[in-house]
């Protein structure tokens, strides 16, 4: 079973918007009633991202977003707002918003006002430590002898760039007597190892040991254990900085023989009576301000426990057949676009899995085909926010990334290096004298982006090329007569759609990484403005007027309105419709223009370590400007210089993280060579993913790349991995797994296809809802198509899609059962107080909820998995209990008796044992559908001829139930195809492991009496 769980991976994905901030405190100093703001986004105080500082501002507005794949396990998200001092050349905090890991799911995809909180030592509490505990009792004293090892202590908080921590065991007694002891100081390290022990006797002996205070303790007991975490500042007379502190309550142990505990606990801050009065100057004092302000964020966070790819062959079936299915309205992917409210987040996993199976274009040549029909001007052609167009949205994005940084990269460097003014808006303009230079200076931007974008065609990806043309091709033949339209369906896509964007927000599409200024930005809005409006230049047949919302635009866009742009224009969009198939020239030459100009694939600013090639050069670490092409990767000095090294990508054997005991630095990965290993610090740990995640990937086909490495540096003569002595020994570790390269480097089906199935269950609502509306079509038999509730489509075909409709639930269920053992794996193989599962933070609540001791509990760790999945019935436990563990300070040994191996085991037969009973009934129940869709012709007529019957049976239908076993056996009873659905449903794993079945009679069953239904019920 561990084996089992070990199969399953957790993939985390964080989108974050930050919006804006408002009512901040002004300063008391310098310039009162304004600061210069900026935002750091974090990940237990490491930060990730900036945001561009908003200068003199209470009331800053930023507008950037932020997303990463998560890299690892962290237990508070954080956003820091700083005021940055030019003069003190010290940013100051203003506040703080922390968001606990297992809340992010409840802001899931909502804007959100966080108030800013006050930044101290005690707010800034992160790590664990890995403590052992034993009372002993002696023979001649009455009381026992504590013996306490501090084992080491892993991810503590950094300060000020370094880590120097040390311990303090505190005992205190009932008498309020204490006693401290202290460890030694681990020197450049936020996971010390101390492994030492102390020992507390009953009776004590006087020492002149500084750092022991000694009382005598006769008759008094053991009442708590605090063992508290230090940062040794280096500076002479500067106190040390609290990390953090472990607090365990040992009353009432003492009669015990023996108690001996060892467990990983959370660190937590200190009560605020044990806190010092005095703040230090750089952190906000609690309390002492009215209001630090608010901060506005939308965040988007999905956490996805990824299975084995078999466990998605029934989902992923029902996808793949949807290009088959006619009409296109009852396919799998049609309908999870009408059940998903938001588009782009079902178009996203679509798009990924269709064309990781060469099905994107297919599918959306029959969706686009369905859209376009219903259309009668040319002009609103894909304007909507419809699954077509979100599908295209992701295409492009997923296809043409490298497409994009290779045409726009050059030019938007350009407008960094020089930033000069374009601001043309009279209304923004301070003196009216530049307006013209300012003109000037935009018309040669957006000149020298228009020419890179219509130059760019034959490097357009075949993906792209095939969906311009199945667009182009469907469009010209539902519009003949619209000789514009074969243009405009594609410019629509191409510039307002893809370049567009990027050129609105560089940093969000990977153009860039630098912060931009807002001079900057407000030129890359004017651009992007101007090439968008460029677009329309193939149907706009008024003028330059007509393709402008400003008057002081028009001065530009007529600069561009002339012939030679148009048929540029008409040219590019030409070149990117033509299919890959064709035997054109112009597909074939792509492949040599890709060979030709190597693609910048990531670049950014790390740290290195020399590699000593020359015989007496220093192994020091220095700053370097990092560019990786698809040729090779490269490292100078500064951004644009010379390169100082050169390695081409088949030299390189491997790229592997490196273990942070190597050089006490963290975020540290190695590229290998035959000769050396480069040694590479990251930024942050996203950066350190994000580097070596692509350069395994572009590597992946070297054919020397090696099978086994050495996870450790070499040092002092030999590998501190394996202690070999000589640097040429080989590796003593597997290399990681990767992909292979091209576009497929960036698909991952199976959590696309867990993603899919997390948007279908927690939207079952909306697909009961359908449900509901195709069987009321059913049985009502209206001539009319039926229209899907909340403004969707018509229904064109019911059975057929009533038939995709209980698959895709089906399919949903089934997984969802996978979860749910899975999770009761988890949750045995688990143990409280591991290091996967520290004790604090309300763990113990998350293992519970695992191992279904709570149903509301369970819901909130569905929540945790990104689903919002509506929580499955479970055995109803005294909620009594529950709260009577949380409020006794001694829950954690009766808790951890619940949690015990045994418990859980005799547990999950039991939850094993009702999904077996609800798989061998899963026949029956579909032998009951067969039967119940036969009837529905017949109840159509028996409608019609027992209407006078409804209202005699009205005030009894409400009230009566049929048990399940009954109907099976009852020959001559037939049910409307109303309980097809209610059979069907598999939220209750219990009612229907005990095989009853709950039905309330509806007003279109006139024909069957209560009366009667009871009777046979009772046979």
């Amino acid at each position: 079973m561990a084996e089992e769980t070990r199969l399953v991976r957790v993939e985390e994905r964080l989108r974050i918007k930050i919006g804006e901030a408002k009512n901040l405190q002004s300063r008391s100093h310098g310039s009162p009633g304004t600061r210069d703001v900026y935002c750091t986004l974090s990940l237990d105080q490491e930060e990730i991202f900036r945001t561009t500082t908003m200068e003199r501002t209470l009331n800053p507005f930023f507008g950037e977003e932020f997303q990463f794949e998560v890299p690892r396990k962290f237990r508070y998200l954080g956003i820091y707002v700083y005021d940055r001092d030019r003069h003190l050349k010290q940013d100051k905090i203003l506040g703080k918003v922390a968001i606990k890991r297992e809340d992010l799911a409840t802001y899931h995809n909502k804007e959100h006002w966080f108030p800013l909180k006050p930044v101290d030592a005690d707010s800034e509490v992160q790590g664990k430590a890995h403590l052992e505990l034993a009372l002993q009792h002696q023979v001649g004293h009455p009381q026992p002898k504590l013996t306490v090892r501090i084992i080491e202590c892993s991810e503590l908080t950094i300060k000020n760039g370094s880590c120097d921590p040390f311990a303090i065991v505190t005992v205190m007694y009932s008498n309020g007597k204490k006693i401290s002891k202290r460890t030694k100081v681990k020197k450049k390290t936020a996971s010390p190892y101390f492994n030492e022990t102390f020992v507390f006797e009953p009776e004590l002996t006087e020492t002149r040991d500084k750092d022991v205070s000694h009382y005598s303790i006769e008759g008094a007991q053991v009442g708590e254990v605090v063992v508290g975490l230090w940062h040794a500042s280096p500076g002479m007379g500067e106190q040390s900085v609290f990390l953090g502190e472990v607090r365990v309550t040992l009353k009432g142990t003492q009669k015990e023989e023996t108690s001996t505990t060892t467990a990983w606990y959370f660190l937590q801050p200190r009560a605020a009576k044990h806190r010092p009065s005095k703040i230090s100057s750089n952190s906000t004092p609690p309390g002492t301000l009215p209001g630090l302000g608010s901060l506005r964020l939308k965040i988007h966070y999905v956490a996805d426990h990824v299975f084995p790819s078999e466990v998605y062959d029934k989902l992923k079936s029902l996808l793949l057949q949807s290009v088959n299915v006619q009409p296109i309205t009852s396919s799998a992917v049609y309908i999870l676009g009408e059940i998903v409210a938001s588009k782009m987040e079902a178009a996203q996993p679509l798009v990924r899995v269709l064309v990781h199976h060469g099905q994107l274009v297919s599918v959306m040549r029959a969706l686009a085909s369905h859209e376009i029909s219903k259309l009668t001007d040319p002009t609103t052609i894909f304007r909507g926010n419809t699954l077509v167009s979100k599908m295209m949205d992701e295409g492009m994005r997923l296809a043409g990334l490298h497409y994009l940084h290779s045409t726009l990269r050059p030019a938007m460097e350009q407008v960094f290096l020089e930033k000069k003014p374009c601001e043309i808006d009279p209304t923004r303009v301070k003196d009216g004298n530049t307006t013209e230079t300012n003109l000037t200076n935009l018309k040669e931007y957006v000149e020298r982006v228009f020419v890179a974008i219509t130059t760019s065609g034959v490097r357009c990806p075949p993906l792209m090329c095939e969906m311009f043309w199945c667009l182009r091709e469907l469009a010209a033949t539902h519009f003949p007569k619209n000789k514009e339209v074969r243009y405009s369906v594609i410019s629509g896509f191409i510039f307002l759609r893809f370049f567009a964007p990027a050129i609105l927000g560089p940093r969000l599409f990977d153009i860039t990484t630098e912060q931009i200024d807002s001079q900057t930005n407000r030129t890359l809005t004017l651009i992007s403005k101007t090439i968008q409006s460029l677009g329309n230049l193939v149907s706009c047949r008024g003028g330059a007027g007509s393709v402008c919302k400003e008057e002081y635009m028009e001065c530009v866009y007529r600069e561009f309105y002339t012939e030679r742009h148009i048929q540029a224009v008409k040219q590019f969009l030409e070149i990117i419709s033509t299919s890959s198939n064709s035997s054109s020239g112009i597909t074939k030459q792509r492949p040599t223009v890709l060979q030709e100009q190597p693609v910048v694939l990531k670049e950014g600013v790390m740290i290195k370590r020399a590699q000593g090639r020359k015989r007496f050069g220093r192994k020091n670490f220095k700053q370097r400007y990092f560019r990786l092409t698809t040729h090779d990767l490269t490292y100078s000095k500064t951004k644009g210089k010379e390169p100082l090294c050169k390695i081409p990508l088949e030299e390189i054997l491997a790229v592997e993280r490196l273990h942070e005991d190597s050089f006490k630095m963290k975020n540290m990965f190695q590229i290998i060579q035959p000769q050396r290993a480069l040694y590479v610090q990251a930024g942050n740990c996203v950066e350190e993913k994000e580097w070596i995640d692509i350069l395994t990937k572009i590597c992946q086909t070297n054919s020397n790349r090696l099978e086994k490495y050495h996870p450790s540096a070499y040092i002092n003569g030999h590998w501190l991995c394996c202690r070999a002595v000589a640097e040429t020994a080989p590796g003593c570790s597997q290399v990681s797994p990767g992909i292979e390269a091209g576009l497929r480097m960036v698909l991952d089906p199976d959590r696309d296809l867990q993603r899919i199935h997390s948007l279908i269950f927690t939207n079952l609502p909306r697909l009961d809802t359908l449900m509901n509306a195709c069987e009321c079509q059913a049985v009502y038999g209206a001539s009319d198509m039926c229209v899907i509730p909340d403004g969707g489509s018509p229904i064109e075909d019911v059975p057929s899609c009533f038939k995709t409709l209980i698959a895709l639930r089906d399919a949903a269920y089934a997984l969802q059962c996978e979860h749910r053992a899975y999770f009761r794996r988890l949750a045995r193989d688990t143990k409280y107080g591991s290091k996967q599962a520290p004790i604090g933070d309300d763990n113990y609540l998350h293992l519970a909820s695992r191992a279904g001791f709570d149903n509301q509990l369970t819901k909130r760790m569905y929540e945790l998995d990104g689903l919002n999945q509506r929580s499955i019935e479970t055995e109803h436990y005294d909620m009594g209990f529950s709260r009577k563990i949380v409020e006794s300070q001694r829950y954690d040994d009766t808790f951890r008796k619940c949690l015990d191996p045994d418990s859980i085991n005799r547990r999950y037969e039991n939850e094993n044992h009702l999904l077996r009973g609800y798989e061998n009934n899963s026949d029956t129940i579909r032998s009951i559908q067969n039967d119940l869709r036969k009837f529905d012709h017949s109840l159509n007529n028996t409608l019609r001829s027992d209407k006078s019957e409804r209202n005699a049976n009205e005030s009894m239908e409400n009230h009566k139930r049929l048990d399940s076993t009954s109907l099976l056996t009852a020959d001559s009873i037939n049910l409307s195809g109303t309980l097809s659905r209610k059979l069907g449903n598999y939220d209750n794993i219990r009612v229907l492991g005990e095989c009853t079945l709950t039905r309330r009679l509806q007003d279109d069953v006139p024909d069957i009496s209560c009366k009667s239904m009871s009777e046979r019920g009772n046979h």
